[in-house]
């Protein structure tokens, strides 16, 4: 039997990392059926995401399967990536009191994994059994794998009771066992499957355009739109301005008023926050130099720099440095956020690579 280090780092390379307009989960590849496993609400109302994973970065994902009554959504996989096989376990084989390990990217971090005991196998919610567990799942984590000793997927991480003393819930593989087994034959096809009476609804047998052809219920395949997303407000102007600057607008986004792009070797994250009606545009550049000597020198150059800078403070987060601009919504335009943006840019990947040659700096290491 492997040991919990072995397990969790096998399955680094599976796990894939989700974002839409609202919010973050996390998903897993199954090579066995070529598809990415994620919750239903995870990608609710999308046709497309956005994901990430060790071995690939940024790209577009189309959404194949939806099925709200479990929970459950399938994604196209990255082309070209050999991503490492991991397996389904056996649900009936569970036993309250085994150890377990919930794998996700919890509130957005990458690749994380905590221990358990399950709770309860067989706790019934809304008319199907789920997988109770003491590990710690919170907010990103949902769509993650729930992981036996044996290193096999045993079930889906679904949801947590807020308030209570990690109480998490996870969908048993037997269920997603039928789901994929169902969808495996239509796979590459829009498909959804009816909440109602589990019938699998495809774009050629779809009733009126919008009703399940055995029962009659209403449903709705995850098929693009016929008119793009579009922001509005603060979001609007800053997906305006990143457009004008020729970044990729839908691998930008990461949840909701967040944008991630790069320039060069540095990262830039930008938040809007509606609430105080502030941007907030954070370059993380290199690392703290090891060597003390260089600290001093550093640190003197850090702050020549703030004085002689206009709307730019450079400042050290642990041991990231980071170049940051602050812009209040009502003084950004989508005219002046060009420059302003593109200074930021610029001024980011040249002090980076300054940083490194002349002070010592390290490089910043990304998940």
């Amino acid at each position: 039997m492997p040991s919990t280090v072995e397990i969790v780092d096998s399955f680094k390379d599976a796990i894939i990392q989700i974002a839409t307009q609202t919010g973050t989960g996390t998903g897993f590849y199954l090579r066995k059926y070529d598809l990415i496993v994620t919750n239903n609400h995870v990608i609710e109302g999308n046709a497309e995401v956005t994901i990430a994973g060790k071995k690939f970065d940024k790209a577009l994902s189309r959404v194949w399967y939806t099925d709200r009554k479990h929970d459950l959504a399938f994604l196209q996989p990255p082309a070209q990536i050999q991503l490492p096989e991991i397996s389904l376990g056996e649900y009936g084989r569970l036993k309250d009191g085994d150890p377990v390990i919930a794998i996700g990217h919890p509130y957005g971090l990458n690749y994380t994994a905590t221990q358990g005991v399950i709770s309860k196998v067989d706790r019934v919610r809304e008319g199907l059994k789920y997988i109770q567990i003491d590990a710690a799942i919170n907010p990103g984590n949902s769509g993650g794998p729930l992981v036996n000793m044996s290193g096999e997927i045993i079930g889906v991480n679904t949801f947590i009771i807020r308030g209570g003393d990690n109480l998490g819930f996870a969908l048993p593989e037997q269920y997603l066992r039928t789901a994929l087994d169902i969808y495996a034959p239509y796979k590459g096809k829009p498909s959804t499957r009816c909440h109602a009476c589990e019938f699998l609804v495809l774009p050629e047998n779809l009733d009126s355009g919008k009703y399940c052809p055995s029962c009659g219920t209403e449903v709705k395949l995850p098929e693009m739109p016929k008119e793009e997303y579009e922001p509005v407000g603060a979001a609007k102007t800053i997906e305006t301005i990143l457009k004008s600057l020729g970044k990729d607008i839908k691998l930008a986004r990461e949840g909701a008023n967040t944008w991630s792009v790069k320039e060069g070797s540095a990262r830039i994250i930008i938040r809007y926050n509606p609430e105080n009606y502030f941007i907030a545009s954070d370059a993380y550049l290199c690392l703290l130099p090891s060597d003390p000597q260089q600290i001093k020198p550093l640190y003197r150059f850090l702050l020549q720099e703030n004085y002689r800078n206009r709307g730019l403070i450079l400042s050290c987060v642990n041991q990231n440095i980071v170049l940051s601009r602050i812009i209040y919504d009502l003084d950004l335009t989508a005219e002046n956020g060009v420059q302003l943006f593109q200074q930021l840019f610029l001024k980011a990947d040249a002090y980076d690579d300054l940083l490194k040659k002349d002070y010592g700096c390290l490089e910043r290491i990304e998940e």
